[in-house]
């Protein structure tokens, strides 16, 4: 393994298969029967809890924290997935520390708070594993909704309007379902092929559809779904990346963070998977995380974050920052780039250190150039292939506070419309509540 890790420029195989397995096992493994109880036994099942406050779903934790102490897990599970049919994927992926447990009385009083995404993750995984899906569709109502996209937010809404008895086709432009889930978390927090297990169970409740390789302004338009299905939602994500701007942008070995998350997802065999000795990511976001300790897992020797603006303000937790620096990675703040280096190949990224002045974020005369062979660029995500006829706030979908677009019949959610944080499981709440509005637009209620 040492001399494969000083392998010069980009290269596979800088780690062997054993040390890629372990390096990429679950990043936090299932708790047995007895560890879920003891852990559910520290609950206090606060009446006002904070917690669910705090869960953009409204999970009735102490509820299902109670269901798994009186060995119950199934009825906890279903409890957790009548708020959040993803509950399964949030467990692992959501940043329960900036959420429900932050607010939990334990991490007030004492610290250590209640672990309410393992706890939340025994329950669903015990129901999954027995392959019972608790949901029943009502009586067939005769009408059909368009839902494009087939990740957190579009899955949602599906399972949802099919439990009302509605008739569901998907829209998706890749050639798998699950959005992020499939293709834009770390392997190392969704392992064993979750997202596609939890989408065949999800897709267990009946009547919908997926029909792949259906991108929106390609083989599908707006026009032809408003007039063809009763109803449309918008959940297509964000498939277009920001660029940096910068002159040699386009040389070989500089890539999309989210490219290289994807890639490495589908992989069968990560060891094959190129990698530089010397990576820089740019961003200080979940996907400048990711990409960065997927890299030092690879084998890269050097892995650095270079985010423009303090470490505090780094939309990546805290929980993740430290988990990058624990596995090797750098982080250096206050920098922005100002040059790609090289003469053909990729040589190193300059940057120039950042000031706040009045309030605005202004670059300095006062620049360093990492080495780099290989840089990832994780500064955001845009809309891409939105329709013409929608009204855009911000770069996304604006609708209501319930789902509606500025069209008549159109409904989005998820990180393609405005107003909610990019996250799973926020993306799963507002697919659930378009959901509920479509159906009571449609039946008159």
């Amino acid at each position: 393994m040492a001399s494969a890790i000083r392998k010069e420029g980009v290269s596979s195989g800088r780690v062997d298969m054993d040390t890629a397995q372990a390096n990429f096992s679950d990043l936090h493994p299932s708790y047995d029967a007895h560890e879920a109880l003891v852990a559910a036994d520290r609950c206090y099942f606060c009446h006002d809890a904070p917690c669910i406050t705090a869960c953009p779903t409204s999970i009735d934790i102490p509820l299902f924290i109670r269901q798994i102490a009186t060995g119950t897990p199934e009825a906890a599970a279903e409890t957790i997935l009548e708020q959040n049919i993803l509950g399964g994927m949030c467990a692992r992926v959501c940043p329960t520390e900036t959420l429900c447990e932050e607010a939990c009385v334990r991490e007030a009083a004492e610290g250590k708070p209640v672990e309410i995404g393992r706890l939340q993750r025994h329950a669903t995984d015990t129901l999954m594993s027995k392959d019972i899906h608790p949901f029943q569709r009502k009586s067939l109502t005769g009408r059909k909704i368009a839902v494009v996209g087939a990740g957190p937010s579009g899955l949602a809404c599906a399972h949802r309007l099919a439990m009302h008895g509605h008739d569901v086709v998907i829209f998706e432009a890749r050639s798998k379902g699950g959005g992020l889930n499939e293709f834009g978390i770390a392997a190392y927090k969704t392992t064993n092929d979750f997202a596609q297990r939890e989408l065949d169970w999800l897709l267990q409740i009946g009547g919908i559809e997926i029909r792949y390789g259906h991108a929106l302004g390609n083989s599908i338009t707006l026009e032809q779904l408003r007039a063809d299905y009763d109803a449309v939602f918008l959940g297509m994500g964000l498939a277009g990346v920001n660029a940096l701007s910068l002159e040699g942008e386009d040389k070989e070995n500089v890539e999309d963070a989210v490219a290289f998350i994807a890639e490495l997802r589908q992989a069968q065999d990560v060891t094959a998977l190129p990698v530089g000795r010397r990576v820089v990511i740019i961003g200080g976001g979940m996907t400048a995380i990711d990409a960065a300790v997927q890299s030092k897992l690879l084998g890269a020797e050097e892995v650095t974050v270079v985010y423009r603006r303090a470490q505090d303000a780094m939309p990546a937790s805290g929980y993740e920052q430290d988990l990058a620096q624990k596995k090797g990675v750098r982080i250096v703040c206050n920098a922005a780039p100002v040059g790609i280096e090289g003469n053909g190949s990729l040589t190193g990224v300059t940057f120039a250190y950042t000031e706040t002045v009045d309030g605005k974020l202004v670059t300095t005369d006062d620049t360093f150039t990492l080495p780099a062979d290989q840089l990832f660029k994780a500064i955001g995500q845009t809309l891409a292939g939105a329709p013409a006829d929608v009204v855009l706030e911000g770069g996304k979908i604006a609708v209501d506070g319930l789902g509606q677009t500025s069209v008549k019949g159109v409904w989005a959610g998820g990180d393609c419309a405005s107003g909610g944080d990019d996250l799973t499981v926020t993306a799963v709440a507002e697919g659930r509540d378009a959901a509920e509005n479509i159906h009571a637009t449609l039946m008159g209620a």
